[in-house]
């Protein structure tokens, strides 16, 4: 059994898991204008439902404004009501050239409900970690029992798995604390 070759496939997978987290505090808004912020809208294009940020130009020139410029103008009302109806607490306004969207600022009772969503898709994304970290050593103490590493070999490899471990939590924990203060500051 090669270890180094375990711990390189934990590590991996438990980035994952980090970034995945990542990208789900991303989505959180934080009371600051930015163009993931409508990531995950879809509006009908011809009949499929398609991401906004295909259709057209999304920016947010400053910190209370994102302006949404299709490519073509006739998509101009099906981007409205597609924002409208995702339900993001926006309230877009159509010039019929761009759609702009004021974002107005978090009140602290909604900071404090995003910080609590940040705080379960850290947890979510610890519980995704810990299950990793049990599975690689289950493959450690499989590998001693079937004779192909030793016990100290096995022993070390726990040991390393659980520092790897424990720096992806790290990872997380940090990315937590980070998100919070984008949250909780004005």
């Amino acid at each position: 059994m090669e270890l180094q070759q375990l711990y390189d496939q934990t590590s991996v997978q438990m980035e994952k898991a980090v970034e995945f987290c990542k990208s789900q505090f991303a989505k959180v808004r934080t009371g600051r204008a930015s163009a993931s912020l409508v990531d995950n809208v879809r509006a009908d294009y011809y009949g499929s439902p398609t991401p906004i940020s295909q259709m057209s130009t999304v920016t947010a020139p400053d910190a209370r404004t994102i302006i949404i410029q299709p490519y073509d103008r006739s998509t101009l009302h099906t981007i409205e009501k597609a924002i409208q109806s995702a339900d993001l607490g926006f309230n877009p306004q159509n010039d019929g050239n761009v759609i702009r969207i004021p974002v107005p600022p978090l009140t602290e009772e909604r900071r404090k409900e995003f910080v609590k969503v940040c705080k379960k898709y850290s947890e979510e994304s610890k519980i995704a970690i810990r299950n990793i970290r049990r599975d690689e050593i289950e493959v450690l103490r499989k590998a001693e029992k079937d004779k192909q590493c030793t016990e100290d070999d096995k022993k070390s490899g726990e040991e390393k798995i659980q520092k790897i471990t424990d720096e992806h939590i790290k990872l997380i924990d940090e990315a937590l604390s980070r998100k919070e203060k984008e949250l909780m500051e004005d």
